[in-house]
């Protein structure tokens, strides 16, 4: 992925509107204990977080430097002004961060991890066999999306749009409409959506203690979004260039990489049910689940060497994403509207221009979801616009032609038509049912509080 580059123009300006914005809140605004301070009843907080996803929506070749610099003024604010649920100052700060430390590094080894995943299941060669089952006609289209939304299941939704994209490449000879495109974003989105290791966003549910079957019949949604998204795709497809079955030959499959990527999966699912069950007073002591993916990865080097050059790249995404997850740490959510359907169905819209990793991040803290609801809005709602999903990014990355909200939007329509009928049809089969908190109290570790200093 090319989110990073060209991260040197714009310094000033952007330096400039976050020490602004910074300083419009003077430390008198912070009134009684209880209150915030806020502009126009929005607690600041929030404005500096919406500014930070703004800023990453606008400005794609600096997504990172967006990130941390909001990561930055945000942390620089609360230290300053409101102080956090650990305490104030210098000392709140570092107790809130030593509460995150274990879901930021187990989400850092799982994507980073998911990364060489992928690159196993891709050098294995048994996404070139696939294609020998597709069926004729437009029929074919659609069966390749299927193929894209169950692999999602159990790959990262990115390797699974990409490896989407290859074959598109190959059995349209390039061709590839930008209707279609968007149809295979919606299928990796759609088909990562009840699976806990599909999706980050569900991964950070897992982590966070939700159950796997929690998000489970978030299938629902997805396989009438699927259905919904996909034929009109497939259509547009063979309309713009019917599939083509001059494959060219490749290598046998190699099946020691998929067993690798089988090992590496059952070491995280192991490892996080055994902790949930047997030790779940450890659950925020270590990063267990992330470790366990690595210990695998790396006994398995003699087996099959990784493709290591993946490693800075995911690396650098990853500390994008989770800049944007500690930001939403700090939020306060009790601020927020609660937790309803409605809402829910809003977070599907607003994740087609903001990421949905913050968003989720958010909406476990707050908790009170039907995470099943949630995984399906904040997964696939990110599919209505190409930068709304890291998927559509990935993709468009291989196809540029694709960069372009007009005729995403135009060629596309048919994703927006899904999600809000696959949401309705999971909301009208199986109702919404919140659950209560998956944690009983927000803080594990020791308040840590610094004194005041009377002047």
């Amino acid at each position: 992925m090319k989110l990073f580059e060209g991260q040197t123009r714009q310094r000033a300006p952007a330096g400039m509107i976050w020490a602004g914005l910074l300083l419009a809140v003077h430390p008198g605004m912070a009134v009684a204990a209880g209150d915030l301070p806020a502009v126009f009843g929005i607690p600041f907080d929030f404005i500096l977080f919406a500014l930070t996803l703004l800023g990453v929506a606008l400005f794609h070749k600096h997504t990172l430097r967006v990130a941390l610099t909001g990561l930055v003024v945000i942390a620089l604010y609360k230290v300053g002004f409101t102080g956090f649920k650990t305490g104030d100052g210098i000392g709140g700060l570092l107790a809130h961060l030593a509460h995150e430390w274990v879901i930021i590094t187990n989400l850092l080894c799982l994507l980073v991890g998911f990364a060489i995943l992928s690159n196993h299941f891709e050098r294995s060669h048994l996404p070139l066999v696939l294609p020998r089952f597709l069926p004729d006609g437009w029929k074919g289209a659609f069966a390749l999306l299927v193929m894209v939304w169950v692999m999602s299941g159990f790959l990262d939704n990115i390797a699974a749009a990409l490896i989407g994209g290859t074959l598109a490449a190959t059995l349209f000879k390039r061709k590839v409409h930008i209707g279609y495109l968007a149809g295979i974003v919606a299928a990796s989105n759609a088909g990562g959506a009840g699976s806990v290791v599909g999706d980050t966003t569900t991964t950070m549910m897992w982590l966070d203690g939700v159950s796997p079957l929690d998000v489970l019949h978030a299938y629902v949604a997805a396989a009438v979004a699927l259905v919904v998204c996909g034929i009109p795709a497939a259509l547009q497809q063979h309309k713009y260039a019917p599939i083509s079955r001059d494959v060219s030959e490749h290598a046998p499959v190699d099946w020691a990489r998929m067993a690798i990527v089988g090992l590496i999966l059952v070491a995280a699912i192991v490892t996080n049910v055994t902790i949930n069950l047997k030790f779940n007073h450890l659950s925020d002591a270590f990063p267990f689940i992330g470790v366990a993916v690595w210990v695998v990865i790396l006994a398995c080097v003699p087996w099959r060497r990784p493709q290591w050059d993946l490693v800075p790249e995911a690396t650098k995404g990853s500390i994008f994403l989770l800049s944007l997850v500690l930001c939403a740490s700090m939020m306060p959510v009790e601020k927020l509207p609660p937790a309803s359907w409605e809402s829910a169905f809003g977070l599907g819209f607003i994740s087609s221009v903001f990421d949905n990793i913050p968003l989720t991040a958010l909406a476990l803290k707050q908790g009170g979801y039907d995470w099943g609801v949630l995984a399906f809005a904040v997964g696939f709602g990110g599919s209505m616009i190409w930068f709304g999903s890291s998927a559509g990014v990935a993709l468009s990355n291989m196809y540029p032609e694709a960069r372009s909200v007009g005729l995403w939007l135009r060629h596309g329509w048919h994703v927006a038509v899904a999600y809000v009928a696959g949401f309705f049809v999971m909301l009208a089969v199986l109702g919404w049912e919140p659950h209560e908190k998956h944690k009983t109290s927000v803080i594990h570790l020791p308040v840590v509080t610094v004194p005041a200093v009377v002047s």
